[in-house]
């Protein structure tokens, strides 16, 4: 045995404890083993034998026998049977793959610049070893939770799981039955505040996943009753996020009509396409748009809204003194009867009068004063490039309820 293996093998016990140590003081989950000594013990076992059986394999390049791969696994159903959750889980493999990095480093100095070629052996061990240590350890914990978890909760965490772009997403797949998408339409469907008594959604967000085989998870907003539904709609490699209404077959609008008329009650929704290495910043996107985008009922051929639809309402939200011109212009049309609705329609059938006075239930000359009435009030003509500009951002920031 080099010299590098040599030190390493003799600081095992105190790296180890360095390891639960820093795993108590860094993870909240981990205060337990402050007051179970036990499981403190347990935990300090686990580390010692690992950089044991490192100091015994990697000089050869062995690898991690089934029997290794068996306790990895163990450790993995201890942690999720403990009630680790999923966040702590990334924390505690990127804490262990930090200190074990840094324990190779510390024993590499220690040999004053040294053991090269043992560093080497070393490194090209750890990381494919490494690799199905984390394999090993993930398919523990998620034994656990497919025993103990709904089916819809375990769809919510491949949805967490694809969004934070954990590995765990490959196992929790073959547990639910679902393929991982290679590029996902990331839809955020935004819920307000709903009375209180309203049933839970648990039946519906069910529902949903059995109807479309999505990942599917709902989020609470802290200390209201609404929230937001984030779908993780497959679509082909390379798709474009188009302004809708869409063309044929679109299984996003699809879900989003299917969970409003369920829900029974006007939600938003926004929709940006990505990778699924870039899932994260599509949910960002996604989530800006649901939150600029209209409240509507299903009944009012609610849609999911892409950047195209709401360019305009995204970089108002950011222009303080622009949101508050067009909060004026939407004070100045409450005198009028229904002029906003009407807007909104006209806006919507694309400023053809006969559809837009059918659709509101109008004769055309009661639309024609309505909208007479909009200049009057605002000074801007609503069929004018100008009025298009200002009156239809005025109206998509009323009915998204950023005003409220």
């Amino acid at each position: 045995m080099g010299s590098l293996f040599a030190e390493l093998a003799r600081q095992a016990s105190t790296n180890a404890r360095r390891e639960v140590d820093t795993y108590v003081r860094e993870i909240p989950e981990f205060a337990f083993l402050d007051s179970n000594p036990r499981a403190r013990d347990e935990t300090l076992e686990y580390a010692v034998w690992f950089r044991r059986r490192t100091v015994e394999l990697s000089p050869d390049n062995s690898e991690l026998t089934e029997g290794d791969l068996d306790y990895v696994s163990s450790i993995g159903e201890l942690r999720a049977g403990a009630g680790i959750s999923l966040d702590a889980r990334q924390r505690i493999l990127r804490v262990h793959t930090a200190l074990m990095l840094r324990e190779i480093n510390e024993a590499t100095d220690a040999q004053r610049g040294g053991g090269v070629d043992e560093l080497m052996r070393m490194m090209s061990w750890f990381a494919p070893q490494g690799e199905r240590g984390i394999g090993a350890y993930t398919q523990g914990f998620v034994t656990v939770l497919r025993r103990r978890l709904p089916y819809v909760e375990q769809v919510a965490l491949l949805a967490r799981s694809l969004l934070t772009g954990d590995s765990m997403a490959a196992e929790l797949a073959l547990v639910v039955g679902m393929e991982l998408p290679e590029c996902c339409a990331v839809t955020v469907i935004r819920v307000p505040d709903r009375p209180a008594g309203d049933r839970a959604l648990d039946g519906e967000i069910e529902a949903l996943v059995k109807s479309h085989q999505v990942p599917v998870a709902w989020c609470p907003e802290g200390g209201g009753r609404g929230g937001e539904l984030i779908a993780l709609v497959p679509v082909r490699p390379g798709a474009e996020e188009t302004v809708p209404p869409h063309t044929g077959p679109d299984p996003v609008s699809d879900l989003v009509r299917d969970f409003a008329r369920a829900l029974g009650r006007p939600c938003a929704a926004g929709t940006a396409i990505a990778p699924r290495s870039d899932l994260a910043d599509a949910l960002d996107r996604a989530r800006r748009i649901s939150r600029a985008a209209p409240l509507r009922r299903a009944s009012a051929r609610l849609r999911p809204y892409t950047v195209a639809d709401v360019f305009v309402e995204l970089a108002v939200a950011d222009l303080p003194f622009v949101d508050a011109w067009l909060r004026a212009v939407a004070r100045s049309l409450e005198p009028g009867p229904d002029l906003l609705v009407t807007l909104d329609v006209y806006y919507r059938h694309d400023m053809h009068r006969g559809a837009t006075a059918a659709a509101l239930n109008v004769h055309t000359r009661t639309l024609d004063y309505r909208l007479r009435r909009v200049r009057e009030l605002t000074g801007l003509d609503p069929g004018s490039t100008h009025g298009v500009r200002a009156l239809s951002a005025v109206v998509t920031r009323s009915l998204s309820e950023a005003w409220r």
